[in-house]
């Protein structure tokens, strides 16, 4: 039987070091091209939306390199790759209004965690400021959230710690929460934090399921498409705001659509798929 094409690489505490430590010298390599350039140009990129836009990729382009050469070559003779094959019309249909209900659901969630009180005020205070910040220029914003970030984050989130975990023989459930655990942590607020693991768990479910890293990219890119042009044109990334509808009607609707057409992706259209 032919082999795969697609390097059996698995994912340890040493692969996530390597990550981090691709991370580390990726943004190093960005600052150090800030401080030259403040010194020959007297003029401070940090304060460029594009140049955050530039920063952004040279930092995950970093750690995936460094992930890529120093464990997957090393242990598989392969070069990292990855499927990203489409899908019949009938799972795209199945997995956006899964992905939608779960937005839902995690737009309530997150409306619990307080935005007032001596820390989670300074702390909201802050994490708006920052926002208010990437948000300048609308298509920095779109290009950076809804193109970049889709295909950086899912490649290492889903495609090598997911994906690695399983290879390792971690159970596919457990892969998948751990994965959408620190996709969560990375985004350093409280406010993303839940969002992003049940939207990472669906995301890593279907990449589970699909075997196609195309399909978690695509939905993670509608997320943050909707999330960007609530913003622009709302100013609040609040479905229920933007509806004016309550947010418990958001919550039901969330809960009717993610539960009906997560039963229809897992149980009935059984589709396989496979790397080969």
């Amino acid at each position: 039987m032919e082999s795969s094409k697609y390097p059996n690489f698995k994912f340890t505490w040493l692969g996530g070091l390597i990550l981090f430590a691709g991370f580390v010298v990726g943004s190093v390599a960005v600052g150090f091209f800030n401080v030259f350039w403040m010194l020959v140009f007297k003029e401070n990129l940090q304060y460029k939306d594009w140049f955050l836009m530039a920063s952004n990729a040279v930092v995950f382009l970093s750690s995936i390199a460094f992930f890529d050469f120093f464990v997957v070559r090393i242990t598989t003779k392969k070069k990292l790759n990855f499927n990203f094959s489409p899908t019949n019309f009938y799972t795209y249909f199945l997995i956006f209004p899964m992905m939608l209900g779960m937005m839902f659901i995690g737009e309530f969630v997150t409306s619990q965690i307080p935005i007032t009180g001596p820390f989670f005020g300074k702390y909201y205070d802050f994490f708006t400021d920052l926002m208010s910040q990437l948000t300048d220029n609308p298509v920095v914003m779109i290009l950076t959230a809804v193109i970049m970030a889709p295909i950086f984050e899912e490649i290492i989130f889903r495609g090598i710690i997911q994906k690695g975990m399983i290879n390792k023989g971690v159970k596919p459930w457990k892969a998948i929460v751990i994965a959408s655990i620190i996709f969560g942590l990375v985004h350093g607020n409280p406010w993303q934090f839940v969002g992003a693991i049940l939207l990472g768990c669906v995301l890593g479910l279907v990449y589970y399921k699909t075997k196609s890293l195309l399909l978690p990219m695509l939905l993670h890119g509608f997320n943050n498409l909707c999330s960007s042009i609530l913003i622009l044109y709302t100013k609040n990334e609040s479905f229920g705001e933007a509806f004016k509808v309550a947010d418990y009607i958001i919550l039901i609707i969330g809960i009717v659509l993610f539960s009906l057409f997560y039963y229809l992706f897992m149980k009935k259209y059984k589709v396989h798929y496979s790397e080969i």
